[in-house]
């Protein structure tokens, strides 16, 4: 094992803070990458205030990983050293489940290996994140990054950019498709991105006029308010898909009426309980409501794939690691545009 440095938690209460982490010894199958990036997520902050309540400590966060080949084990000949590559929201899985055996690890009937405060199967314990100089990962979890694109801006793609490109890309949308995304903030200007990418007439759904003129910027054909009930009837019956990004319980009944029939809404924001859904606004229409989390391995790098192809990555604001506790209350009160992301050589350099 060998030691790094880290930031982390050691309580729901507590600052994040230097700390020392221990790190497996390169195994047969295994790439050790150096850490040069890391995105926030506001999950990273979830976590390390245990506000789902499973929290393990100490949280060393960080499931938005950009970084630098430095060594591989003999079994791996996909990856080499000085390859940038990238690491996401999990680590490991069963590999042995129908959902593994499908491609779809985020769905492993065993529980995905979660990047931080996941079961750790080598160590013990639990795993530790990208908050941290260097990280130690399977080859088969690891992601190759292209060339062409800004390596910091790649980072939130690994989680922002696969909750939201994996719905899009499920549900089969294409150029000419009427689609919708609502809120925009870390997921929903990604939404935006991908949607237009992906040739559809993208529409932002707010409350908020003060975003319009960034949502056009972003790639938003239209700008619909949804506090505007005349503005919402005009659009009544007319999306083919709508992506939901609101990460807090809201009702989504006026939204439902924007479907066409057999139409979906995505939700990949609010993990939480929704206010009553009206059934009417299901059964008139054969309307559907569905969620989706992150992507599979293949189709992260399938994602990252298109990125590169059609030059898509984040909007960031990069940050010093010893910045990251204001960086915390910045995102829960909305001051970003659109994602946090570390410059990891703060850590290295830092006392």
């Amino acid at each position: 094992m060998s030691e790094v440095k880290a930031y982390g938690a050691a309580d729901p209460k507590a600052d994040l803070k230097q700390i020392n982490i221990e790190r497996r010894e390169v195994k047969p199958r295994d790439v050790k990458i150096k850490i040069t990036y890391c995105g926030v997520c506001h999950s990273d902050i979830h976590t390390v205030r245990n506000d789902w309540g499973n929290s393990k400590y100490p949280v060393v966060p960080g499931h938005e990983i950009i970084g630098e080949v430095l060594e591989v084990g003999s079994e791996v000949s996909n990856f080499k050293v000085g390859q940038t590559v990238g690491v996401g929201c999990m680590v490991d899985s069963c590999r042995e489940c129908e959902p593994c055996k499908h491609d779809l690890e985020q769905f492993c009937e065993e529980g995905m290996v979660g990047t931080y405060n996941g079961k750790d199967k080598h160590l013990g314990g639990h795993t530790f994140g990208g908050y941290s100089e260097e990280i130690i990962v399977d080859h088969y979890y690891v992601l190759s990054v292209p060339d062409n694109l800004d390596t910091k801006a790649v980072a939130p793609l690994l989680c922002a950019g696969i909750t939201t490109f994996s719905p899009l890309n499920h549900w089969k949308v294409s150029k000419g498709d009427k689609v919708g995304v609502i809120g925009l903030g870390g997921l929903g200007h990604m939404g935006i991105k991908f949607a237009h990418a992906m040739g559809a007439h993208v529409v932002m759904i707010t409350t908020s006029p003060e975003k319009a003129e960034d949502a056009k910027r972003l790639g938003a054909d239209e700008v619909l308010i949804s506090k505007d009930k005349d503005a919402m009837k005009k659009h009544q019956g007319s999306f083919d898909f709508l992506l939901n990004t609101v990460p807090v319980g809201h009702d989504i009944n006026p939204y439902l009426q924007l479907l066409k029939i057999d139409s979906t809404m995505c939700m990949v924001g609010a993990i939480e309980p929704l206010p009553d859904v009206h059934g009417g606004n299901l059964i008139m229409g054969r309307k559907n409501v569905a969620g989706s989390l992150i992507g599979g391995i293949k189709e992260t790098q399938e994602m990252l794939d298109f990125c590169g192809k059609h030059d898509v990555v984040s909007d960031i604001e990069l940050i010093d690691i010893n910045t990251i506790n204001e960086a915390y209350e910045r995102v829960v009160d909305g001051d970003v545009k659109y994602r946090f992301v570390i410059d990891m050589e703060s850590l290295r350099n830092a006392n």
